[in-house]
C-alpha cells in the first residue's frame, strides 16, 4: 500500500466517477483503475462496486475513507514538521545556563527569540557550567550559557557580557557603610566562596585576587550556587565577592560594596558545537549575537 494508492481511493470515493476522479488526480483512467486494484489487492478486500449503474463504496471502502484520509492527513503534517524543522521555524532546543544569567541578559534573550519564533521550543536547563560542559560534548545539550574561559575544543563561543566583581557583606557589617573598599578590607573574615568544582575559573581568580592583595581567604563555605554565597552572607555567615548582577536577586541581609582598582570581570558566554548548528540553534544565536 502506497500513499499514491490512497490518493486515488479518496478521489474516487469522492467522485465514484472514474472520469471525474481522474481528472481531478491529473490522470487517465486506466491508471486510475490499476491503482485501485493493487491497493483492494493490499487491502484484502473490495472496495467499490463496479456496475452499469456507476461506481459505490462498499461497506468495507466505507470503513476505510476515514482511515485513508488520517493516514495522509498524518503524512502530510510529518512532511510539513520535517519542513519547519529544517527551515528553523518549529523545533526544540536544549540550552543550559548557570543561574547568574537570569539577573544579566538570559531573560532579555529569551524575550526577543519567543517573539521572532515562537513556535520554536526552548527547554532549559539550569546547570553549573563544567555540567554545561559535558552535556554538550555528549550533545545533550544544544547551547549552553557558561562561566569559564576553558572552551573544549569543536566548540565555538560569543560573549554575552561582562560585568564586575563586586563585596558582599552582612548589611550590618561596619563594611557595609563604604561607598567602595579594597579586596584587603575583607582579610581576616569568614569568606563564603564559590565551590571550585563548579566553576574552577572563578574559585581560582578571586583567590587570585585576594592574593593579589597580600591576603589569603579564611574560607569557610564552599558553595554550588551564587544565590547561595549570598545567602549565607546575608544570613552574617561571611562575606565574599561576587558578581555585580546578584544585587538584583534582592535578598535581604546583604549589602554589596564596589571595589577599589581593578578586579576580575565576571564574563558569560554561549556556547555550541562546531558542525552542530541547526537552523533552529542558528535563529537562537542570531538573537544571542544581537
Amino acid at each position: 500500500m502506497e500513499f499514491r494508492h490512497l490518493r486515488c481511493f479518496l478521489a474516487l470515493a469522492e467522485e465514484l466517477h472514474f472520469g471525474r476522479a481522474a481528472a481531478r488526480l491529473a490522470m487517465t483512467q486506466p491508471p486510475l483503475s490499476l491503482n485501485i486494484q493493487q491497493l483492494e489487492a493490499s487491502v484484502g478486500a473490495p472496495l467499490f462496486v463496479r456496475n452499469s449503474r456507476g461506481v459505490a463504496l462498499t461497506p468495507a471502502g466505507q470503513a476505510f475513507v476515514p482511515r485513508a484520509r488520517a493516514l495522509l492527513e498524518a503524512a502530510g503534517a510529518a512532511a510539513r514538521e520535517a519542513r519547519e524543522v529544517a527551515q528553523g521555524v518549529s523545533g526544540q532546543l536544549r540550552v543550559g545556563f548557570a543561574g547568574t544569567v537570569l539577573y544579566r541578559g538570559l531573560p532579555q534573550i529569551l524575550r526577543g527569540f519567543a517573539q521572532r519564533h515562537p513556535r520554536l521550543k526552548l527547554v532549559l536547563r539550569e546547570m553549573s557550567s563544567s555540567d554545561q560542559l559535558i552535556d554538550l560534548q555528549h550533545q545533550r545539550l544544544e547551547a549552553g550559557f557558561v562561566h569559564t574561559t576553558r572552551v573544549p575544543p569543536g566548540c565555538s563561543q560569543v560573549l554575552v557580557s561582562r560585568q564586575a566583581f563586586v563585596a558582599c557583606v552582612p548589611a550590618g557589617h561596619a563594611l557595609a557603610r563604604k561607598r567602595r573598599l579594597a579586596p584587603a578590607a575583607l582579610a581576616g573574615e569568614p569568606f563564603v566562596a564559590i565551590s571550585r568544582a563548579v566553576s574552577p575559573d572563578y574559585h581560582d581568580r578571586l583567590l587570585a585576587l585576594c592574593a593579589d592583595h597580600g591576603f589569603e581567604p579564611d574560607v569557610r563555605f564552599e558553595l554550588r550556587h551564587w544565590l547561595s554565597v549570598v545567602s549565607v552572607v546575608a544570613q552574617g555567615l561571611g562575606v565574599s565577592l561576587v558578581p555585580a548582577a546578584l544585587q538584583q536577586a534582592g535578598l535581604p541581609g546583604a549589602a554589596f560594596v564596589p571595589l577599589q582598582g581593578d578586579s576580575p570581570t565576571y564574563e558569560t558566554h554561549c556556547l555550541w558545537r562546531d558542525g552542530g548548528e541547526s537552523a533552529a540553534l542558528a535563529a537562537f544565536l542570531d538573537v544571542v549575537r544581537g
